[in-house]
């Protein structure tokens, strides 16, 4: 990784009325300062998207103080200096860099050192894979990577799975939605959970026949575990988000949205970014609860800068499919007892709405089931009619199982739609055994979102999916399950075009963090965070997306990725 060149200041932030007089720049100045000093950077003979609704493309890029000052070969020539660095692209594909609107990143990052627990099909290759690990580190806490039941048979794993390989090493791994954590016998032990250990209020302790934890724990009842974890130091938390932060940049990412419900990712990046170590940008989030504390951070020091940002908050209304804790209307098809569960109930998610956005915050309700879906935009208006209106982007998270008829009430109220496409791909393989054929119809509606006006921002929910775009763009566009038993796409009707996801992945996710003035396209005045590929992406045949390549990736008008 490189530098942030001459354009940022290595040693503070831009906080304040200075990060607002930056965001202001626009083309006039930067074209006067081009012509007077040149380019820093050509990019020449590419096929570049520049970002709109349409497959506009141009031929070259001009480059200067990190923005995007040239578009076409002709002004890009015309502003080209002896010392200007060129790039023949050589046809390449350029577009804007790609931006994930949804990620867990501590977290994403922590798996690319952990076992790989989604490749175990059955009970003895999961075991095998948590003892290697146990035997590799004999007494730390192994915390990933991520498991699905459905790839090991169906049946959710327990302790006893563990026990005989883990005899010595606590073990907490995370279901691949993060809204389970497996437990071994001595993970149980240290954090006190036994028979009469009362599920907490929004979580639930799995119990066996006899009343036993098997070893699951849902949702709130994670936090049982949680708090007897040994934290990790924060050299160690930076040097894991910057392997997270080399990974997305090999995959042509440029901005990430990190909506957590903990400060580890916060103040980790305000510390990457003291030492102009980030090399992607980032919008963090924190938990609603906490609102007060964030609050008076934006009031004493603004809301950062370009490279890391903050302001918004994060709750969540409900729990997950796949944990079986999505709040629905109807009982689950293969639970009849069960609806899911409230994370946080409505009335105290209306009063920390409600307070969050009075205090100028911006706010993200993961949603997932269609009662929880309904009860957010619910809160949301409510909110916005009791606190008066303006530029608010009320924003809920995954938005997986909506009733059809609650579809146009995201444009009517404003209310982005933050959707991760190869969840319909994953889920797909399972999903009408929980809720049945009925309720399918409006899961994972990209194209119904879209068609009623709604503004949808797309991402990858990373770990809990890959921190690809490429494999995100095939699953909006095919919708063909990972098992193979959807060659022409599940709920093929939701499919999107290509352009409709390639916008969703850049222009999209701007929109959503409050940054479509000056990212998410190639136009003059606009930060130079660039994508290029070895495949036109507006041409390609769908299926060969996930095999595209990115060759480089500039942020901020830096190669951060690809050749030298």
């Amino acid at each position: 990784m490189h530098g942030h060149g001459r354009s940022i200041d290595r040693r503070a932030f831009v906080t304040g009325a200075a990060a607002t007089a930056a965001a202001a720049a626009c083309a006039y100045p930067l074209q006067a300062l081009a012509r007077e000093r040149g380019l820093d950077l050509a990019l020449e003979n590419g096929v570049f998207w520049t970002g709109s609704s349409t497959p506009a493309t141009t031929d070259a890029v001009g480059i200067a103080d990190g923005r995007i000052v040239a578009l076409g070969r002709d002004r890009v020539r015309a502003l080209t200096r002896r010392f200007t660095q060129r790039v023949d692209l050589g046809g390449a594909f350029g577009m804007p860099a790609f931006a994930d609107a949804h990620t867990h990143f501590l977290a994403g990052s922590l798996v690319l050192t952990q076992p790989d627990l989604l490749g175990a099909t059955d009970r003895a290759s999961f075991a095998a894979r948590i003892g290697a690990a146990a035997r590799e580190r004999p007494g730390r806490w192994i915390l990933g990577g991520t498991w699905d039941e459905q790839r090991m048979g169906g049946v959710l794993p327990t302790r006893a799975w563990l026990d005989a390989v883990t005899p010595d090493t606590p073990v907490a791994v995370p279901r691949t939605d993060l809204h389970c954590l497996l437990l071994n016998g001595v993970a149980l032990r240290l954090a006190g959970i036994t028979a009469a250990t009362p599920d907490p209020d929004g979580g639930v302790i799995v119990r066996d026949e006899r009343g036993e934890p098997t070893g699951v724990v849902k949702d709130n009842a994670k936090l049982l575990v949680q708090r007897v974890i040994p934290p990790q130091s924060d050299a160690e938390i930076d040097a894991t988000l910057r392997l997270g932060i080399a990974h997305a940049l090999g995959k042509g990412v440029a901005h990430i949205h990190n909506p957590e419900i903990h400060w580890q990712v916060f103040h980790s990046l305000r510390r990457l970014r003291a030492r102009a170590e980030t090399d992607v940008r980032f919008y963090a989030f924190v938990p609603i609860a906490d609102w007060q504390q964030l609050a008076g951070i934006v009031a004493a020091e603004g809301r950062g800068d370009d490279w890391v940002r903050w302001g918004g908050v994060k709750a969540l209304a409900d729990g997950s499919l796949g944990a079986r804790t999505a709040k629905f209307y109807e009982p689950y098809t293969d639970a009849p007892t069960e609806t899911g569960i409230w994370v946080i109930e409505p009335d105290r998610l209306r009063e920390l709405v409600g307070e969050a956005d009075r205090h100028g915050l911006h706010v993200a309700v993961h949603a997932i089931g269609d009662r929880a879906i309904d009860s957010t935009l619910d809160v949301l208006d409510a909110v916005a009619t009791a606190n008066g209106a303006r530029d608010r982007r009320f924003r809920i998270e995954h938005v997986q199982h909506i009733r059809p008829a609650s579809i146009p009430r995201l444009a009517r109220q404003g209310v982005i739609a933050s959707v991760q496409p190869y969840h319909a791909i994953d889920d797909g393989r399972w999903a009408v055994k929980r809720i049945g054929a009925e309720r399918l119809n409006g899961t994972y509606a990209f194209r119904s979102l879209i068609d009623s006006g709604a503004r949808v921002a797309l991402g990858s929910d990373w770990p809990v999916a890959p921190l690809d775009p490429l494999t995100g763009l095939a699953a909006a566009v095919l919708r063909q399950t990972i098992d193979g038993r959807n060659p022409d796409g599940w709920l093929p009707e939701q499919r999107i075009s290509i352009l409709q996801a390639l916008v969703g992945y850049t222009s999209g996710v701007a929109y959503a963090g409050f940054m479509d003035d000056r990212a998410g396209r190639l136009a003059e005045g606009y930060l130079a965070d660039i994508a290029v590929l070895d495949t036109n992406l507006l041409k390609v045949n769908p299926a060969k997306l996930p095999g595209a390549k990115v060759l480089r990736t500039y942020v901020g008008g830096m190669q951060r990725f690809g050749v030298a």
